[in-house]
């Protein structure tokens, strides 16, 4: 009798040990994510993010790994925030403003025109004046949650003529994307041309258009542009969009609450290498450029100030899209009014 409970006994010790270790054994199986970004991989900024992902591991002790991909590696950019929901990948990091197709807000949201002069604005406006809130507002639609956000900085315009102020856009030629920022440089009397990025060398070179908006002085730089574009306007002005990273709701749901912490400190601290890298890398392009006999030209406060008049014009007239829009373009004017800005 004392061995049948004594073999029963061993019998369940040895059950037990092999359910706390399975336990165990799934416990300590990685977590992992696929995350597309809009980036192709030569950009210093998916570099960041690769960095980024990186990071997560190491502070996650292993428990989250986050495989990035450049842009279209996975599904067009376009469709990453479907793929996403679909749990096609887990996180993404898009620019909110490609989906302004899905809610007219996410324009605004991701980059107000003309607004800013320095991240640290927008992402104050992000953190503590309800914009995050408003992005995860309008995502949830979507299963998808953002954790963080980064700036690359505001977008320098190239030209082949100089622009000094906004006398100069009258009836100038100048790519740029759908849009608000088409909406002001049609206010500014420039003339739109709306082209793909590959196409914008052979279109300055040739005279189809006189200036192009693309992104900041050493992004420039790498697509070739100065070779034939001799102008550009440095700080810049019109432009300063955020790229976010989102991630499945279901699956951040999932997580336990310290990784998710950890994700989002992670992403705070993305944002500024981001920003600051990008930065220094504008400083070599800026000299290199300089040395070759590229002007930069740095337009006065006046001058800013007078386009942001005329972009308020485009701030109103957009915020009638959608509920979301107005709510969006109200906040940040009254956020713009504190920082004295705007009256």
């Amino acid at each position: 009798m004392e061995k049948k409970r004594s073999r029963k006994i061993g019998f369940l010790v040895i059950v037990l040990t092999t359910l706390i270790m399975s336990t165990a054994l799934a416990a300590e199986q990685p977590i992992k994510w696929k995350a597309q970004a809009f980036w192709a991989a030569a950009e210093l900024p998916y570099k960041t993010f690769v960095d980024f992902c990186n990071r997560v591991k190491i502070l996650t002790n292993g428990r989250l790994e986050i495989t990035p991909y450049p842009g279209g590696a996975i599904v067009p950019s376009f469709e990453a925030l479907d793929a996403l929901q679909n749990n096609v990948i887990q996180a993404m990091h898009m620019a909110p403003v490609y989906y302004t197709g899905k809610e007219p807000g996410l324009s605004p949201l991701g980059d107000l025109i003309a607004a800013y002069t320095h991240p640290w604005q927008k992402d104050a406006w992000m953190y503590y004046m309800g914009g995050w809130d408003m992005l995860n507002e309008i995502y949830k639609q979507y299963n998808a949650y953002t954790v963080g956000w980064m700036f690359w900085g505001v977008e320098s315009l190239i030209s082949t003529k100089p622009l000094r102020g906004i006398e100069d856009f009258k009836g100038l030629k100048i790519r740029v994307p759908h849009g608000m920022t088409a909406m002001l440089m049609k206010k500014l009397g420039a003339s739109v041309v709306v082209l793909p990025g590959g196409e914008v060398y052979s279109a300055l070179d040739k005279g189809v258009i006189d200036a192009a908006d693309w992104g900041t002085p050493s992004m420039n730089q790498r697509m070739g542009f100065f070779k034939v574009a001799k102008y550009y306007i440095y700080p810049g002005f019109h432009s300063m969009p955020i790229g976010d990273f989102t991630v499945n709701l279901n699956e951040w749901k999932k997580l336990p609450d310290d990784i998710k912490q950890i994700l989002k400190s992670a992403a705070r601290e993305w944002c500024w290498d981001s920003y600051e890298r990008v930065a220094l890398d504008d400083l070599r392009a800026v000299e290199e450029m300089k040395k070759k006999g590229v002007v930069a030209i740095a337009w006065s406060e006046e001058e800013l100030a007078k386009v942001r008049a005329i972009a308020r014009e485009v701030w109103d007239e957009y915020a009638q899209k959608s509920p979301m829009a107005k709510k969006i373009i109200d906040s940040q004017k009254e956020w713009l009014k504190k920082l004295g800005l705007i009256k």
